[in-house]
């Protein structure tokens, strides 16, 4: 469970519970609005919320009835397998239902509340309840090789079976010791590799390897693969048995050593050269090259020393390849605290025109694993309780780029940061300006080489063009394109130009940026091209602060669009000479025909 639970408090009977919970966890409480005296921050509707923060994978404590959380996430529910907590807490705090994740965390995590407040804890999972163990959840540190026969194995013991605990490691495996004794399971608890996996016989590695690499520029992931491989059997190591992989930050980006840790499901972390450099005199291999080129006489050796921590020791000295190198280091006790730093990475991420409905998961989950928040500080603030906690760094309007760069060197320091952007953050918004950054050169007031190191996710959102559009009806039915008519960036007369082409190609328009306080001609401009190409009567609408409270709709003619009635905060979508306003029961839907009647009269024909 890597990312804080939340506590959800929608009544004053549960409040007290509520902080009393979140103090214990280090949480934030979320309250209801109107029901609520005192929390971190405030929702106005229960079912929305616990559905929101399930879907960015925040593990959910609500004090409140069971039912309530279970109607908030059913509609989500598909694949236990990566699904968070969730779990409900009684106004009173006599009673825990871990409901979801039980074998996530859910369970311990209802554990420990029921401790804090002296309550029963409600599990039901089957292994928890009959055996008190659950075979595929080892604790931190552990890692069941086969983790797909464990319940089979589980259904064997169940059934009255028993198992035999073997192996070098069995002692320190204290949470298999209550397990019925007999011949029915074997568990083998070591390092070293075990061939006959079944649902008859699992494997728990405890993980007190650490593993360190080196490689030239652009290494192929498979020869690195193939060397670790290599280091892992010659001492006898499962590859279960390695916690972490690491290496010198000059190699943050590098593929081979990223897709190792991916493949291995282990953390990959680098250390700069001076730390490395500090480890020399437990160097078995220390090169005077290897200084003169990193900084450090190691980087292999070194870094797998640095992982496994002070009592660490070399398992395999450094082995290399023409264009790798690879190091195994072990501990005394398996490793759960990771040394050095992580790659960093900058999530650029579009949070939609203003709602949480239109927000999409991913975004939001990345949202809720940033320990930063760096953006324009409106859109920031419209994440309402996902950013309640986080660090932020607030930027105006008009320092996109010092907002794009602040963003890329603190994901440089290995912090993960989302970049938050309206809409879609690669729709006229920061995505295209931070790839800009790392692609200029040093000497073009690009970014640091740290910066250019880290990982970048671009998560789509959806645009004011698309929730326009939807809120219209189906104007996008046909081609059609979109122009901003902001001559900041963009000089007048390729705008002038763009939008004379829009119009003979008769393209629905989407205009963004369409005015501000001192540019107001463009838009005038435009409807006057316009009219040159389509009818007067061409469907116009004008959608302002789409997705939130004062979101305000309406229709024009092409002829009637007037400057005065649109700001910033508006879309201007404009028809083809196609394009209708159909008046419907529920009112004018504006939509763009593609063809089909014609298809339709022609297939007839």
């Amino acid at each position: 469970m890597a990312v804080t639970p939340v506590v959800m408090a929608l009544s004053r009977a549960g409040e007290g519970v509520a902080h009393r919970v979140a103090q214990a966890l280090g949480a934030q409480v979320h309250g209801r609005e109107g029901r609520v005296d005192r929390a971190d921050a405030w929702f106005p509707n229960a079912l929305d919320h616990a559905r929101d923060l399930f879907a960015a994978g925040v593990p959910v404590v609500g004090v409140c009835a069971s039912g309530i959380l279970i109607r908030a996430v059913a509609p989500l529910l598909s694949d236990k397998t990566i699904e968070p907590p969730v779990v409900s807490v009684s106004d009173d705090g006599a009673v825990v239902v871990p409901l979801l994740g039980g074998h996530r965390g859910a369970n311990r995590l209802a554990a420990d509340i029921a401790q804090v407040l002296g309550a029963v804890s409600a599990v039901t999972t089957a292994g928890d309840v009959a055996l008190g163990v659950a075979l595929d959840a080892p604790p931190s540190g552990w890692r069941l090789v086969n983790p797909h026969d464990a319940k089979d194995a589980m259904a064997a013991l169940l059934a009255g079976g028993g198992a035999r605990v073997v192996g070098p490691d069995a002692d320190a495996a204290d949470w298999l010791h209550g397990l019925p004794t007999g011949d029915g399971v074997t568990i083998t608890c070591g390092t070293a590799p075990v061939t006959d996996l079944s649902g008859a016989h699992l494997h728990f590695a405890p993980q007190r390897f650490a593993l360190g690499v080196g490689c030239a520029r652009g290494c192929d992931a498979g020869a690195l693969s193939a060397l670790v491989d290599d280091v892992l059997a010659e001492a006898g190591v499962a590859r279960a048995a390695v916690a972490c992989v690491g290496s010198l930050d000059l190699k943050a980006d590098e593929v081979a050593m990223n897709a190792l840790a991916r493949a291995m499901g282990v953390p990959f972390r680098v250390f700069d050269a001076a730390t490395l450099d500090a480890l020399t005199p437990r160097l078995e291999t220390p090169s005077d090259v290897v200084f003169a080129e990193v900084g450090c006489h190691g980087v292999s050796e070194g870094a797998a020393l640095a992982l496994a921590g002070a009592g660490g020791r070399l398992a395999v000295a450094k082995r290399k390849t023409a264009d790798a190198t690879a190091a195994l280091a072990v501990a005394d006790a398996p490793i759960t605290q990771m040394a050095g730093r992580s790659r960093g990475r900058l999530s650029v991420v579009g949070i939609g025109p203003g709602q949480a409905a239109w927000r999409t998961p991913e975004v939001s989950r990345l949202v809720s694993e940033a320990q930063e928040l760096v953006g324009y500080g409106l859109y920031i603030d419209l994440l309402g309780p996902l950013a309640v906690g986080k660090a932020r760094s607030d930027f105006p309007l008009g320092g996109e780029e010092d907002r794009c760069r602040y963003a890329l060197e603190q994901a440089g320091r290995g912090i993960d940061v989302a970049l938050v952007c309206s809409g879609d953050a690669g729709i006229y918004a920061m995505g295209a300006l931070v790839f800009e950054l790392l692609d200029r050169r040093p000497d073009q007031m690009g970014v640091s080489d740290a910066a250019r190191r880290v990982e970048v996710v671009c998560s789509p959102g959806v645009s004011a063009l698309q929730g326009a559009a939807a809120r219209a009806g189906a104007p996008l039915g046909h081609d059609f394109c979109a122009i901003s008519l902001s001559d900041l960036l963009t000089p007048r007369d390729d705008i002038l130009r763009r939008l004379k082409a829009a119009a003979e190609g008769d393209f629905v328009i989407a205009f963004y940026n369409p005015v501000s306080k001192t540019r107001r001609t463009l838009l005038a401009e435009a409807r006057d091209i316009l009219l040159q190409h389509r009818p007067a009567d061409t469907p116009v609408m004008l959608a302002t602060s789409l997705g939130r409270p004062e979101e305000h709709l309406r229709y024009r003619r092409l002829d009637a669009l007037q400057v005065d009635e649109v700001d910033m905060l508006t879309v201007v979508l404009v028809g083809s000479s196609n394009s209708r306003l159909a008046q419907l029961g529920e009112g004018p839907r504006m939509f763009t025909p593609r063809g089909y009647a014609r298809k339709i009269d022609g297939d007839l024909a």
